[in-house]
């Protein structure tokens, strides 16, 4: 058991230090081929994000365990907004200016009702992850205009300028872009194994692991990125990081296992977790939108929200403990 939790640690450690040098490499690189700041931390930086979530999802899913894919993929969006936001918004309140944040919000919330609708009955088929895959497309087709028409007014630009290297060579971007990429994929392989023989030694699904223990590791980079923007005052990079992340974690991380090994799911994902997601994504829509003038989630909201968060790990505990699930 010891060699698997040190498997888990281990593979968490490297998939953070992974993730940073792929982004790292990645917005190097755009950069030296021209591309604006604000195109590359919409894009590359998101993905990045997001991608020790897509490796554990498609390595989880290959390996015969798709119900620790999808609970990561659903568990980890839930984890981003109660955690990591809640978290992130008691260390510093944040103030949501971005017109661009402010357009993404109810594509969010169109993203999530349509993954629900592939999923309400209750088969993730190939047929969803292609669509899934394809709708991942389309966002990035819609984030990059987006970007294109707001790079001049929009303030993120100027906060994802200070971010990106600005004067790594092409050799050693490539270089960080390739490592990066090679430590992910290391890491998640042992990630899953660690999680897979941990689940079935505590005599747990790996639908609830992956809500859980896997989504809360492979959410450490959004917490480590939301955390610092706030810090620097780059409150609207801190919340973009969270929905950017949740987008492409209902069109990738959810689309890959049902592209690798489509089949049916535990019902609990769609009568327990996606009704939780749903509403705290509500709840961050009315925190952070701002109808009546600039959006702000403060302290009192961000403790709310960590509350909620330990109040879903209660509900994981008893229904998982009473069904199985």
């Amino acid at each position: 058991m010891l060699s698997n939790f040190a498997a888990i640690i281990a593979g968490f450690a490297l998939l953070v230090w992974g993730a940073d040098r792929f982004v790292t490499g990645a917005s190097a690189m755009a950069r030296n081929l021209g591309i604006s700041p604000l195109i590359i931390g919409l894009t590359i930086v998101g993905f990045g994000t997001s991608a020790p979530e897509m490796l554990v999802s498609a390595v989880a899913s290959y390996l015969g365990n798709p119900g620790l894919a999808i609970g990561n993929a659903i568990g980890s969006n839930i984890t981003n907004i109660a955690l990591i936001l809640g978290v992130t918004a008691i260390i510093t309140p944040l103030n949501v200016h971005s017109d661009t944040l402010r357009r993404e919000f109810p594509v969010l919330m169109a993203i999530m009702l349509f993954a629900l609708l592939l999923a309400s009955d209750g088969v993730l088929s190939r047929l969803d992850g292609v669509l899934l895959l394809g709708g991942l497309m389309v966002m990035l087709y819609w984030i990059v205009s987006l970007g294109l028409r707001s790079r001049r007014s929009d303030p993120m630009g100027d906060e994802y300028a200070g971010e990106i290297p600005a004067t790594m060579s092409m050799g050693r971007a490539t270089f960080w872009l390739l490592l990066g990429l090679g430590v992910l994929l290391g890491s998640s392989r042992l990630l899953v194994w660690g999680a897979v023989n941990v689940a079935h030694a505590l005599g747990v699904s790996d639908l609830v692991i992956g809500l859980t223990v896997v989504a809360i590791g492979t959410s450490l980079p959004e917490l480590a990125a939301s955390v610092i923007s706030s810090l620097r005052k780059e409150h609207d990079i801190a919340i973009g990081n969270v929905i950017g992340s949740n987008m492409f974690n209902l069109l990738a991380v959810l689309g890959l296992p049902a592209v690798i090994r489509p089949g049916p799911f535990d019902p609990a994902v769609l009568s327990r977790d996606f009704p939780v997601m749903i509403g705290l994504t509500v709840a961050l829509f009315a925190m952070a939108y701002g109808f009546r003038g600039p959006g702000r989630i403060n302290r009192i909201e961000g403790t709310i929200l960590v509350l909620a968060f330990f109040a879903y790990q209660v509900l994981l505990y008893y229904t998982s403990k009473s069904t199985g699930a």
